[in-house]
């Protein structure tokens, strides 16, 4: 399809993640807002009262008057909401992940090739302000170590915890790690609810990088940690705090460095370096959909495509059944 220079969007499931959508959609210039859906019409009219914009009786009706359209239904609904969609020949933002299946996602993925539309996924941490500090580091990890916890809520519930959280992390490291997957090992609870509620997953690579995951819905605090290592240089990435810092082993003295300390009292000592990489803030949320319509106008390409979430979506459901196998 041809770029369109400022795309009509509609927004299909407007609770509580969906309302967010509105809100950046009604602020971006580059984008018309036209209207939302939702099987709860109070809702809809609701929230398109809030966000002056109009509430459709039906999808399809909402899709006769736009170009693109943000999916934030519950997960379940993702693929047959999307391929009405994208058989209108619209273009669609899916928040993650982005189907139940494979098969699903590979559907979606083969009829947005035919019908010349984009796909993009919801994987908001790749553009989570923390990660982004660290876009002019080369980085190639040999070992990566995650913690995402968080407190029970029953809302996300409806997905396991690997599907939830973790693919977050997944999604991550695929991006950062350029290799196929060699192998997966993976292991994990039920506590609150009938599915998986904990789960550690350990990801080798055909390049020898091992990533370690763990993921709970059941913890006291919020955690999002992220711990790289590679050869003369280790970072580390709170996602909450916004922190990233990286340490480097330097073979001579770097005068721009906050903290250096001697390894060795030889001629040619090295030092690790300590720096604090600019964290710039920004709503991760208005860069996606900024990227999403930035793609749409043929400007730009999504940061994470139907691929990627579909590869995430992949380790993630050999992760949890994995688990199941393993508690059953």
């Amino acid at each position: 399809m041809n770029p369109i220079l400022k795309p009509r969007i509609g927004v299909v499931g407007v609770g509580h993640l969906g309302q967010h959508h509105v809100k950046h959609y009604q602020k971006l210039s580059s984008a018309a807002l036209v209207g939302v859906f939702d099987t709860d019409m109070n809702r809809a009219n609701e929230i398109a009262s809030a966000y002056n914009t109009t509430a459709f009786p039906s999808v399809n009706e909402l899709l006769n008057s736009c170009d693109a359209v943000s999916i934030v239904t519950p997960t379940v609904q993702h693929a047959s909401v999307a391929e009405k969609c994208i058989r209108a020949r619209k273009h669609v933002f899916i928040e993650k992940p982005i189907t139940t299946t494979v098969d699903e996602a590979d559907a979606l993925i083969h009829q947005a090739g035919k019908n010349g539309v984009i796909i993009q996924v919801g994987h908001i941490e790749r553009l989570n302000p923390a990660l982004r500090a660290l876009g002019d580091y080369a980085l190639n990890p040999k070992y990566i170590e995650v913690q995402r916890l968080a407190p029970y809520t029953a809302r996300g519930t409806d997905v396991p915890v690997v599907l939830d959280l973790m693919i977050h992390d997944i999604d991550i490291i695929l991006a950062l790690v350029s290799s196929p997957v060699k192998s997966i090992h993976a292991s994990g609870v039920s506590l609150m609810t009938d599915s998986v509620d904990i789960a550690n997953a350990r990801i080798r690579f055909e390049n020898g990088t091992v990533a370690s995951m763990t993921s709970s819905r059941v913890a006291k605090d919020k955690v999002r940690k992220t711990k790289i290592f590679q050869k003369d240089m280790y970072v580390t990435i709170d996602f909450l705090l916004g922190l990233t810092e990286v340490y480097r082993v330097m073979s001579d003295k770097n005068p721009k460095a906050i903290l250096t300390a001697p390894l060795s009292e030889e001629n040619n000592p090295r030092e690790i370096a300590y720096k604090k990489p600019p964290v710039i803030s920004a709503d991760a949320m208005q860069l996606e959909l900024a990227n999403f319509i930035a793609s749409i106008q043929g400007e730009e390409t999504p940061i994470v495509d139907g691929i990627a979430g579909r590869e995430a979506l992949d380790i993630a459901i050999q992760i949890h059944d994995m688990i199941l196998e393993d508690i059953h």
